[in-house]
C-alpha cells in the first residue's frame, strides 16, 4: 500500500501536516507502507524530518493509492482515481469550492472529509477546532488592544501577540498569565467597563477559546445576568465577564416554546433573538457551526438601523468565518498578514485593518495553522489510529460492500466519483443534475 501526503497550497500560511515525521515512520515501520511526501518550504516539520522517517520525497503523487492533506486541493492538481483525505468544506455546498468537488467527481474520485469523521452521535473524532479557538481568542484579544490604543485607552491586551508570533502554546498562554496578574493589580481601562465577553456556541472550538480566555481573571454570568443586572457590573474593574450562548439563548420560536431537537430539524420556526444581547457585549467570539438554513447572529440590517451599537461592541472574532453567515458582515476572510477589517454602519463602509470608529472583524479562516505544531501533532495521533482500517479496504468495491467502521463510512462524500447517499443533496449546489 502506497500513501502520500501533499503539500498544502492554499496560501503560505498554510504550515500544518495532517501526519508528522513521527507518526510516518510508525507507519512504515509497523504496517510496512510506502509514504511519499511531496516537498514542502513552508511545512511546520521539515522536508528531512520526513526522509530521516523513511519517506520518500518527490512531487509526483500518482504512484499513491490513498493522498492525505489538510485545505483543499487545486482542481488542477487533482489525479484521477484516487482516495483523497481533507478537508474538503463543501458539505454546506460551499460555492468556491463546488469547481474542485466537479473535478473530483468526473475524475471518478472517492472523498473522506475529515469533518464527517463522527461517533453515532454526531460528534466529530477529529478536528483542529480547539487550536482555532486558542488562535481565534489570541488573534481578537490582539486586535482589541490595537483598537483600543487607536481610541486613546491604555490597556494591558495591547501587550497581547499575534498567536504565530508566540514559540507555541505554553508561551502564549504565559502571556495571557501576565496580563491577567496586570489586570488584577491595575484593572480594566473605566471607559471599556464592563468588559462582557460573548461565547456563541459551546463546542470544540468554544472550549478552545474559553481555555485560554478563562487565564484571564473574569466571572462567568449567565445571558439572563448580562440583561438583567448589566448596570450592576460597571464598577467591577478587575475581571471580564464571560457569557456562552447556546441555542435557546440565541433564537426562539416564531410560536411557542423552544426545543433544540426541532430547531435543528426545523430550523424556519425559529428567528434570532440574539440582537438582544448586543448593546451589552464589548467582544464576541462566534464559534457556532451555521449553515443558511439557521438565524443569523448579527445582521446587517440591525447594524445599519442600530449604527451606535458600534460604540459599545467594539470586536468580534469570527472564529467560524462563515462568509456573510452568522455575522452577515463577514464579507471575506483574511489571513494573519491582515487579520481584521473594521464595518462603519454610520457609513455602511468596510476598511481594512483594526479602525478607531466601526466594529472590528477578525475573520483568519485557516486559524490553527498559527499553532502549526502543536496542532499537527494532535491531530496526526488521531488520524494515524484510523488508518489501518482505511488502508485494509479496497475502494473499488460497492459502496455497500466496504467494510469501514461507523464514523470513516460516514465520511465519504464521494465513492468512486458519485456522491454517496446521505450527501447527495450537494448536487443542487452544482448546478447540474447527475
Amino acid at each position: 500500500m502506497i500513501i502520500a501526503i501533499r503539500k498544502e497550497d492554499k496560501n503560505v500560511w498554510e504550515r500544518r501536516t495532517p501526519l508528522i515525521p513521527e507518526d510516518v515512520k510508525f507507519l512504515i515501520k509497523n504496517f510496512g507502507y510506502k509514504v511519499i511526501v511531496q516537498p514542502s518550504d513552508i511545512r511546520i516539520f521539515t522536508d528531512k524530518e520526513y526522509e530521516e522517517a523513511g519517506a520518500i520525497l518527490k512531487d509526483d503523487l500518482s504512484e499513491a493509492e490513498i493522498i492525505f492533506g489538510v485545505k483543499e486541493i487545486p482542481p488542477e492538481k487533482i489525479l484521477p482515481s484516487k482516495t483523497y483525505i481533507f478537508f474538503a468544506h463543501v458539505i454546506k455546498g460551499q460555492k468556491h469550492n463546488m469547481p474542485m468537488l466537479k473535478k473530483l467527481m468526473d475524475l471518478k474520485c472517492n472523498l473522506i472529509d475529515y469533518e464527517r469523521i463522527v461517533d453515532e452521535q454526531g460528534r466529530r473524532l477529529i478536528f483542529f477546532g480547539k487550536y482555532a479557538g486558542y488562535a481565534g481568542l489570541m488573534e481578537t484579544f490582539h486586535a482589541f488592544g490595537k483598537k483600543l490604543n487607536l481610541m486613546g485607552i491604555e490597556n494591558p491586551f495591547s501587550k497581547i501577540k499575534q498567536p504565530y508570533q508566540y514559540s507555541g502554546i505554553d508561551d502564549a498562554k504565559n502571556s495571557l498569565q501576565e496580563i491577567a496578574t496586570i489586570i488584577r493589580e491595575n484593572g480594566i481601562p473605566e471607559e471599556i467597563l464592563p468588559l462582557t465577553v460573548g461565547f456563541a456556541g459551546y463546542g470544540n472550538v468554544s472550549k478552545g477559546a474559553q481555555e485560554f480566555f478563562n487565564i484571564l481573571p473574569h466571572e462567568e454570568i449567565s445571558p439572563e445576568e448580562l440583561l438583567q443586572h448589566y448596570h450592576n457590573l460597571k464598577n467591577e474593574k478587575n475581571k471580564l465577564f464571560k457569557i456562552v450562548f447556546k441555542e435557546k439563548d440565541t433564537v426562539k420560536r416564531i410560536s411557542g416554546n423552544f426545543d433544540l431537537n426541532e430547531f435543528f430539524n426545523h430550523p424556519e420556526n425559529y428567528e434570532s433573538r440574539f440582537e438582544d444581547y448586543l448593546p451589552y457585549l464589548r467582544v464576541l467570539l462566534n464559534c457556532i457551526f451555521w449553515t443558511n438554513k439557521y438565524p443569523r447572529l448579527v445582521t446587517k440590517k440591525y447594524l445599519l438601523q442600530n449604527p451606535e451599537i458600534s460604540k459599545s461592541l467594539l470586536m468580534i472574532g469570527d472564529i467560524s468565518c462563515d462568509i456573510e453567515g452568522g455575522i452577515e458582515i463577514t464579507y471575506k476572510a483574511t489571513q494573519p498578514d491582515l487579520p481584521c477589517f473594521t464595518y462603519n454602519p454610520y457609513e455602511n463602509v468596510f476598511i481594512d485593518d483594526v479602525q478607531k470608529d466601526g466594529i472590528t472583524v477578525m475573520a483568519v479562516d485557516n486559524l490553527p495553522c498559527e499553532f502549526s505544531r502543536e496542532a499537527s501533532s494532535e491531530f496526526s495521533k488521531v488520524l494515524l489510529q484510523l488508518i489501518p482500517d482505511i488502508l485494509s479496504n479496497d475502494f473499488d468495491k460497492e459502496f455497500s460492500q466496504l467494510k469501514l467502521p461507523y464514523p470513516i463510512k460516514k465520511a465519504i462524500i464521494l465513492h468512486k466519483g458519485q456522491l454517496t447517499e446521505e450527501y447527495k443533496y450537494i448536487q443542487n449546489y452544482l448546478g447540474e443534475k447527475k
